[in-house]
């Protein structure tokens, strides 16, 4: 008894602390939602308050202890993150889901793998007769047509129909008609003629056994002829020839004549040879092998090979032999393979050559195996037993892929008699006593699983385009290398720099053999790309405090002798260093350093002089050495602690006129070093952006990504060539008017300038100067300085400090912070990525053309790549493919031109870079990609807009209630019937319509302009004192919808919602007759 009460009372114990924990969880969840519903607003927690993701994971484990997995908790706080006002349940920490769609969500669904059998469709065929079942599917590709035969007689084609039972059925190419087998008869049906399906058919008989299989002889040289093979219970092969003229398809149009005509088989050409001692169950022609194959449940002759000669002789066939003989086989023609299955429930593949043993076994099936088919492009081999369970195999490995069943139906419903692969559309598609319809995986999100490259967060991301690789480094120190065009990974190398090193930057060299990359303490390292050899090191000083000299961006410089690599290395401190590696060292070495501006810079100085070192060096570098030229009297200023003052973001520009390194600092300053003319100057700096505002985020002012915008010589004559063709051919280079052309206009303007380049090079081979002995440098606009800032703003500043343009990228949600840029070698789009996991596609080609018209930066596409924070993004040109990377682990792939998802980099299937119409999502991403359309040329003008109608009295007297009637006419579907006399006299204001006017393109405030004017369907009045009344409803309705339109700039790709009718709304509430009709004078 003391024991039973001890466990009741600690079971009460237990369950009271469960209940303690979920009321804390809940406390948990309610605070992270608040704060990153605040954050979407822009109002940001201090960082000792804000709970990021390990804190949120240590406070789960402290309620309920160690078990909680972290992949569970993962996905919760994800799902917390992207979505604060969706409804939570507590079981899901534990990874129990209270909906099947949550569950498919956020676990592993190996289901899924290679078809979706979420999104099966059934097609259940109209006219069926009861308990009739699918018997034979055929797929014709030529004609994209699908034949199907029932049991019980009903012949279907899918794209039209015809209704002893139907045992198969193939397409005759030749005749363009369908045969279909019959216990004892054949069929043959015009399946395009017009009429009763009944009066377009022949019919052959009698045949000597029953029929169990058919299949047509495709051979190209013959013509208005088809060989037709049957297989039957006798274990015969017969073949049979068809012709036009036997069913009389020669003769005049003009003659009418009934073709349900009997012929008599004994007519026709026909050869029959005994193969097989039972049943033929399956019989095929294979065109890649010039031969037709047999299967039987025959034990010795199971499978027989051969020619068509052999049908009409009596010498030795090719037999294989197998167990329990064989129900069905296929031949894959990549992998040079026939594939058998039968009642033994093993599947064999088969050398065409070697009939003495297969080549593999296939096991795994607990049933017989009824129906093999092949997937050539992917070389899969997909398999399905009596049970309805479905089995995909990869041919190449052996390996099993996918298992999944049918469910649906009951016991009388197991069996499924036939079964296709449509290569065209991609599905698998069954037939029992419906039709099944699989679709194929394209993409492995739709296993519902949250992509991973990584385990851990992405921190770099460069892409190769020489060998057209990808790198990738997460922050547990993992390279992994990936094959652009498949998804692959190359190789990868574990603890880089040493155990528990993270690796925090990298760069490749411009050849694509080597790269670097940089660790949190300092250390650097250069790499072999093709092979992942290490090369040379910069080791950790001795006298290096920890994360002191933390590497935040590393970039090859161009050396100017051979075997030599030369680094910019730009530090968390705010430093820039150069390191050198020479070829008979191992060891690297830091040889440059940049002295620190920004205190001069922040007493009031906006240019700096630099004065130039005459100390000669063994070794040419890009970058001399320089010291600040200080006044005597200048004294240093006691920055405030509180503000971050360090270099945040370097990019540089070396070529000919130029040699410039561009900085942006964590407050918002913009710094420009310019070793031509040997200055440093602020290119701009924020007001307030030394001072410290308790009430205001001290990150406000951060730049995070800063890059320059500069065409090369070679750009600017593909530019120039570009401008030379027409108007219509040149829209892309003006800005498109349309989404459509603007997502058109990247790959046309590459074209245009891989074209035109080929050309000058033709055109000109001799002139290398041009005419006049003038500089190119000097036709060609100088560099443009682009920033990506904390609170979500692009600008684009002049060398001088000018701001050209500052934009608020349109996203779905408001102002983000800005993460990346990126832009191509010509200049001619703008890539960024922001904080909530967005890219941004903008066109500046012709932005960058002189006097740099704020007009032509073009934003075009904006879609949600993840749910997280984008670290880094890049466009692939060749390719016209964006690569993004984030710290939810993950990098993926999208299509350039419409933001529509390719893949990301991890997963099992290959990608698929061509154009596809499917369109898909991540799993962990729910907005649809945003078009941003151009308005028309003619918006541009001084619209007349439409104004309220009046009542006209003149119009009032001419008319009358019998001209109305006569007049009359029956009202279109799409159109409102204004046949009412009051509607009729409406008109527009004849007077003061000069003052209604407005001047500027959509401009609201500068007169009465109405987007849509309601229209009220009343009845006729007798007269003015019984107008209808509408309620008050109806009028805040209506007027809703007039101020909540939209803009057409922006267009989402959401369903309109349908208006709803006014009628039930004439509620009697508000007068509307002193509304319409002004005072009459006397």
């Amino acid at each position: 008894m003391d024991i039973r009460e001890e466990k009741h009372i600690n079971t009460a114990l237990q369950v009271s602390s469960f209940r303690t924990a979920l009321r804390g969880f809940e406390r948990l969840v309610e605070h992270v939602a608040a704060q990153k519903r605040d954050e979407r607003a822009g109002v940001f927690a201090p960082k000792e308050d804000a709970v990021v993701y390990d804190k949120f994971y240590k406070m789960v484990q402290e309620l309920f202890g160690p078990e909680v997995k972290s992949q569970d908790v993962k996905c919760f706080y994800r799902k917390l993150c992207n979505n604060p006002d969706a409804s939570i349940d507590w079981c899901e920490i534990f990874g129990y889901f209270s909906s099947e769609e949550d569950s498919l969500i956020n676990q592993m669904d190996e289901e899924n793998l290679v078809f979706l059998v979420s999104r099966k469709q059934r097609v259940v065929i109209s006219g069926s007769r009861r308990r009739d079942v699918i018997k034979c599917i055929v797929k014709i590709p030529q004609l994209d047509l699908l034949i199907t035969a029932s049991q019980k007689g009903m012949i279907t084609v899918f794209n039209s129909q015809d209704t002893s039972w139907i045992t198969g059925c193939d397409y005759l190419s030749q005749l363009k008609r369908i045969v279909a087998t019959t216990e004892r008869t054949i069929i043959v049906w015009d399946y395009k003629a017009q009429g009763s399906s009944q009066e377009n058919y022949f019919v052959i008989k009698p045949m000597d056994h029953c029929l169990l299989c058919v299949c047509v002889v495709s051979l190209p040289d013959q013509l208005c002829r088809d060989d037709i093979l049957l297989g039957d219970d006798g274990g015969f092969v017969s073949k049979f020839t068809v012709n036009s003229e036997d069913f009389g398809l020669k003769q005049a149009k003009s003659k009418k004549r009934l073709q349900n005509q009997v012929l008599d088989s004994k007519n026709f050409k026909s050869v029959k040879r005994k193969l097989h001692n039972d049943w033929v169950m399956k019989i095929r022609y294979i065109s890649a092998l010039h031969c037709f194959g047999s299967c039987s449940l025959d034990n010795v002759h199971s499978l027989v090979l051969e020619s068509l000669k052999r049908i009409e002789d009596n010498l030795p066939v090719r037999e294989f032999s197998m167990p329990r003989g064989a129900n069905t086989f296929c031949y894959c023609i990549k992998a040079n393979v026939i594939v058998t299955g039968g009642d033994d429930k093993v599947l064999r593949l088969w050398h065409p050559n070697i009939s003495t043993k297969p080549v593999g076994k296939l096991v795994g099936h607990m049933f017989s195996i009824t129906e093999i088919v092949t997937n050539e492009k992917e070389q899969h081999v997909i398999s399905l037993s009596s049970a309805k369970v479905f089995r995909v195999w990869d041919i190449q490995t052996l390996s099993l892929l996918q298992v999944f069943h049918d469910s649906q139906g009951g016991p009388g419903d197991m069996q499924i008699y036939s079964m296709i692969f449509d290569s065209n559309h991609r599905v698998l598609i069954t037939g029992s006593s419906v039709m099944d319809m699989y679709p194929l995986t394209r993409m492995i999100q739709d296993t519902k699983q949250v992509p991973h490259t990584h385990e851990r967060e992405i921190n770099v991301m460069l892409y190769n385009k020489y060998f057209h690789q990808v790198l990738t480094i997460c922050s547990e120190s993992i390279i992994k290398v990936w094959e652009l065009e498949t998804g692959l990974q190359i190789y990868q190398i574990l603890d880089p720099h040493g155990f528990n090193v993270e690796l925090t930057a990298a760069a490749i060299d411009e050849s694509g053999f080597i790269f670097a990359t940089g660790a949190y303490n300092g250390t650097v390292k250069i790499w072999d790309f093709g092979s992942g050899q290490e090369l040379k090191v910069l080791p950790e000083g001795k006298d290096w405090k920890e994360e002191e000299h933390w590497l935040h961006r590393l970039i090859f410089l161009k050396a100017q002798e051979k075997h030599q690599y030369l680094l910019l290395s730009l530090e968390r401190n705010g430093k820039i260093k150069m390191i050198q590696g020479k070829e008979d060292d191992i060891y690297l070495a830091v040889i440059w350093e940049l002295p620190d501006v920004v205190p001069v810079l922040q007493s009031g100085n906006r240019i700096v002089h630099l004065r130039v070192s005459t100390k000669e060096r063994s070794m040419a570098i890009p970058f001399p050495d320089v010291e600040l030229i200080v006044e005597k009297n200048f004294s240093q200023r006691v920055g405030n602690p509180a503000v971050s003052i360090e270099v945040n973001c370097i990019d540089l520009l070396q070529t000919e006129g130029y040699n410039l390194i561009a900085a942006g600092t964590l407050n918002g300053v913009i710094i420009l070093w310019n070793f031509v003319t040997s200055t440093v100057k602020e290119v701009y700096r924020p007001e307030d952006c030394f001072t410290v505002d308790p009430d205001l985020d001290p990150k406000r002012f951060r730049i995070n990504d800063i890059l320059f915008l500069f065409r090369n010589p070679e750009c600017v004559r593909r530019s120039s060539q570009d401008s030379v063709c027409s108007s219509s051919q040149c829209d892309s280079s003006k800005g498109p008017q349309s989404s459509k052309g603007s997502k058109q206009s990247i790959h046309e303007s590459e074209l245009k300038g891989e074209q035109t380049d080929v050309a000058v090079r033709e055109q000109q081979p001799v002139d290398k100067k041009p005419p006049g002995g003038t500089n190119e440098t000097d036709a060609q606009p100088p560099p443009i300085l682009v920033t990506a800032h904390e609170d979500g703003h692009l600008r684009l500043w002049t060398m001088e400090g000018r701001l050209l343009k500052d934009i608020l990228p349109f996203t779905k949600h408001a102002a983000i912070s800005l993460t990346s840029l990126f832009t191509d070698s010509c200049t001619r789009i703008l890539l960024t990525g922001n904080t909530e996991g967005h890219v941004i596609l903008c066109n500046i080609s012709s932005f960058l053309e002189s006097p740099h018209d704020e007009k032509k930066f073009k934003q075009l596409l904006a879609w949600r790549a993840h749910s997280l924070e984008i670290v880094q993004i890049i466009y692939v040109e060749e390719k016209q493919v964006v690569l993004t990377a984030s710290i939810d682990g993950s990098v993926r792939l999208w299509h350039a031109l419409n933001g529509h998802y390719c893949g990301y980099f991890g997963q099992r299937r290959t990608f698929e870079l061509s154009q596809t119409s499917d369109f898909i999502l991540p799993c962990d991403v729910t907005e649809y990609p945003i078009e941003i359309k151009e308005e028309s040329k003619f918006t541009e003008k001084k619209l007349t807009y439409e104004y309220p109608l009046v009542f006209d009295r003149q119009r009032w007297q001419k008319m009358s209630s019998m001209s109305l009637l006569f007049k009359r006419t029956p009202p279109k579907a799409f159109e409102v019937e204004h046949d009412f006399k009051f509607f009729k006299s409406l008109s527009s204001p004849k007077i003061r319509k000069h003052a209604l006017e407005g001047f500027m393109t959509e401009n609201r405030e500068a007169g009465i302009v109405f987007g849509s004017l309601p229209i009220y369907r009343v009845p006729s009045p007798t007269s003015l004192r019984f107008l209808p009344l509408i309620g008050s409803e109806a009028q805040r309705e209506s007027s809703d919808g007039i101020h909540g339109k939209k803009k057409g700039s922006h267009v989402q790709h959401e369903k309109v919602q349908r208006r709803r009718s006014l009628k039930r709304n004439l509620v009697p509430q508000v007068n509307l007759a002193s509304s319409f009709f002004p005072a009459i004078p006397k």
